[in-house]
């Protein structure tokens, strides 16, 4: 894949990168669950000056934590071989590398965005997007001619 997109580039990938996102951010919830699963257990005995520990249960906390981090790790590097830069996992916030007028900028979209709208410099970030207008189609590129 182009490591700078056209629009219509960066379009064609959004099922796959909205896929993605989904599936890190049910990663990463699952993560979260069990970490603060295991915090409070930890917590909890160290409170009580030391219990009989389940084993069991400790071990497949361990190993769902585990397994929650390498899908999450996966579906990142997915995303980020594609070419797109994730700048908020939390919300969903990836950008599409891109040229307008010879200069570097970032195609923006947001996770639950039906297309995408928006563009962005690369020091600008989310709060300096701009609609995409006839002037941005007629005069930004790729790597590729699409």
């Amino acid at each position: 894949m182009p490591k700078r997109f056209s629009l219509a580039q960066a379009r064609s990938l959004l099922p796959q990168v909205d896929s993605l996102l989904r599936d890190a951010l049910a990663a990463k919830s699952a993560y979260d669950d069990v970490e603060r699963a295991i915090q409070t257990f930890g917590e909890r005995v160290m409170m009580m000056g030391g219990i009989a520990v389940d084993r069991e249960q400790v071990i497949e906390r361990r190993s769902l934590r585990d397994s929650s981090a390498a899908r999450l790790r996966s579906a990142i590097e997915e995303v980020q071989e594609l070419g797109c830069v994730i700048k908020d996992l939390d919300i969903g916030l990836v950008d599409f590398p891109t040229f307008f007028r010879g200069v570097e900028v970032y195609l923006c979209w947001k996770l639950g965005e039906p297309d995408i709208a928006f563009w962005h410099g690369v020091d600008e970030g989310f709060r300096g997007r701009k609609a995409i207008d006839q002037d941005f189609r007629d005069h930004h590129r790729g790597d590729r001619a699409q």
